[in-house]
């Protein structure tokens, strides 16, 4: 975890968000998805409200609309599922724009849309703000296993290198005149995907191999101690405070 990673989510800013230690914003945000989770469905404000949140987080944060809503599209398929919801779901039924619909998949496609787009929309926002390796930072701060934390490294840094490997694998094949036009062409790709993963573990032996020599006893050390000031949690946690009383405020009106 040492080398720096950027990523495509990852927006590069001068903000008091992006200033947040990591795992103060992980904390942040999982302690939102939990409370957003929590309220009740039916209170429909406290949705709104929750969204107002957010919408102040990306100001603060320097993300604009267009970017925010462009990386929301990876819900689609919740999405999906949750039109569908109204029309298999059982129980009583209401006539809407000549459709019956059930009322309990009316209200349960509301529940997965609201909370899902929420919960995506935080997360979309602390990835826009941190970057991958400050994130295996901040994981490793918050006492996560360390082994996963390893898995996590090693499986984004190793997956652009497969990519690459992949990306030339493709140049080679169209150098020779390969196009994958139709079923006669999946010999070849099945060939060229076998001979990836072939590469791909004899990498991962190498590297093994060579953390091993260089003193590698089962934990990677710890380069950069990342520490977090009073008023940095304070900044951090305004969110998911703000979210609980909203929250409470749902499920007492």
């Amino acid at each position: 975890m040492g080398a720096g990673h950027a990523h495509r989510l990852y927006r590069h800013a001068h903000s008091p968000v992006h200033a947040l230690p990591p795992h103060t914003k992980l904390a942040a945000v999982f302690c939102f998805v939990v409370v957003v989770v929590s309220t009740p469905r039916e209170a429909m404000w406290a949705f709104a409200l929750y969204a107002v949140l957010l919408a102040a987080v990306a100001r603060a944060a320097r993300v604009p609309a267009g970017f925010l809503l462009k990386r929301l599209l990876i819900e689609v398929p919740f999405v999906a599922f949750a039109v569908l919801m109204p029309f298999v779901a059982q129980g009583e039924r209401v006539d809407v724009l000549g459709l019956s619909l059930s009322v309990n998949g009316l209200w349960g496609a509301w529940n997965v849309l609201a909370k899902g787009t929420l919960g995506v929309a935080a997360s979309v926002l602390l990835a826009s703000t941190t970057e991958l390796r400050e994130l295996l930072l901040g994981l490793q701060r918050l006492r996560l296993p360390p082994l996963l934390v390893q898995i996590a490294s090693f499986m984004i840094r190793y997956g652009d290198v497969i990519t690459d490997e992949m990306r030339r694998m493709k140049i080679a094949r169209e150098s020779r005149g390969f196009e994958a036009r139709g079923v006669r062409q999946w010999g070849v790709l099945a060939k060229s995907a076998g001979a990836l993963f072939i590469r791909s573990y004899e990498r991962g032996e190498r590297v093994h191999l060579a953390m091993v020599s260089r003193g590698y006893a089962g934990s990677m050390p710890v380069i950069d101690e990342v520490t977090a000031s009073r008023a940095q949690w304070t900044s951090a946690l305004a969110l998911p405070l703000s979210a609980l009383v909203v929250c409470l405020l749902g499920w007492t009106l």
